[in-house]
């Protein structure tokens, strides 16, 4: 499964960039912006139509 990431601005709570990642790297992306108090949002990605 897939997630999108936003990080999101600090200010008002929009978001500034996006990425696409796999479940795996959801945790390691989690502790890094907890650990520099980053605020972020994470949703399941679109699946792909194939």
């Amino acid at each position: 499964m897939r997630f999108e990431i936003m990080r999101l601005d600090d200010v008002d709570g929009t978001a500034v960039d996006s990425t696409v990642v796999d479940a795996a790297s959801v945790n390691r992306i989690v502790q890094q912006a907890a650990a520099i108090g980053q605020r972020i949002y994470i949703r399941p990605a679109e699946s792909s139509a194939s």
